[in-house]
């Protein structure tokens, strides 16, 4: 990712923050993105740098003038931004999207969108039939509304059923993994996916949550995982920070001791 993306996704972030928008919004702003993603001669335009901001905002409005006024001036606001490629401001309208659908929603979304993550990778045929080309992608977002119906807030269902809309030649995981750390990002978290043998206590996880946040220097979502393989202790990774206590690991690190 170039450095022109990078500051123009902290421009569109600074821009969400300064607005107020509904899941109606973020649901405008996921078409906005399947559009963009959907036409490379449109992304191409949108995101060519040779063009003015007033000639990138122009096409916007032509192209999506339906739009509500909030979700058009989002948009507007993107493109105006210098994007590396277009591939790159398709990933940016996404972002977008995603952090309006966290930004409208009072649930917590990163702890839902994790457990999505979770059934997802317990299940490989269901991984396969949204990851897969063939099929129509709109059913592939019915199948995703049906199966978290009663289960997940209507900001994660829309967020999960709008992305494996179109996956673009990505892991559904992957896209998960993602859409969970912008949420998180949105709501000025850093998430911690927690693996122990047995469930922590809700003593525990506070403990632990206040010695993350002291040492990230913000609040920390913990994303708690049941693995017997780690056999006592603890592993916590955060982004690519893994802090391994558990007794499987120094068991581990004793046996490649022994045999050197």
């Amino acid at each position: 990712m170039g450095s022109a993306t990078t500051q123009a996704l902290a421009v569109g972030a600074e821009a969400l923050d300064a607005t107020q928008v509904d899941l109606d919004t973020a649901r405008e702003l996921f078409a906005a993105s399947r559009a963009v993603a959907g036409s490379s001669a449109l992304s191409g335009a949108l995101a060519d740098r040779a063009a003015t901001p007033e000639a990138r905002g122009a096409l916007v409005a032509r192209a999506f003038g339906s739009l509500s006024p909030v979700a058009q001036g989002l948009l507007q606001q993107t493109v105006a931004q210098r994007w590396s490629s277009g591939d790159d401001l398709v990933l940016g309208l996404e972002e977008l999207a995603i952090r309006a659908a966290a930004k409208a929603e009072q649930s917590d979304v990163e702890a839902e969108l994790f457990q999505v993550a979770r059934i997802v990778s317990a299940n490989p045929e269901l991984e396969l039939a949204l990851g897969s080309r063939l099929g129509d992608d709109a059913k592939k977002g019915e199948l995703i509304a049906s199966l978290l119906q009663g289960r997940a807030s209507e900001g994660t269902t829309l967020i999960v059923s709008s992305l494996v809309q179109q996956p673009r030649n990505r892991r559904v995981r992957a896209i998960l993994s993602r859409a969970m750390k912008i949420a998180a990002a949105q709501r000025g978290r850093t998430v911690a996916t927690v693996y122990t043998a047995v469930p922590l206590s809700a003593a525990q996880s506070e403990r632990l949550a206040a010695a993350l946040s002291k040492q990230y220097g913000g609040a920390v979502a913990l994303n708690p995982v049941i693995d017997p393989t780690v056999v006592g202790g603890i592993r916590i990774q955060v982004a690519d920070d893994v802090i391994d206590g558990s007794i499987s690991s120094r068991l581990a690190d004793l046996r490649q001791r022994l045999a050197g």
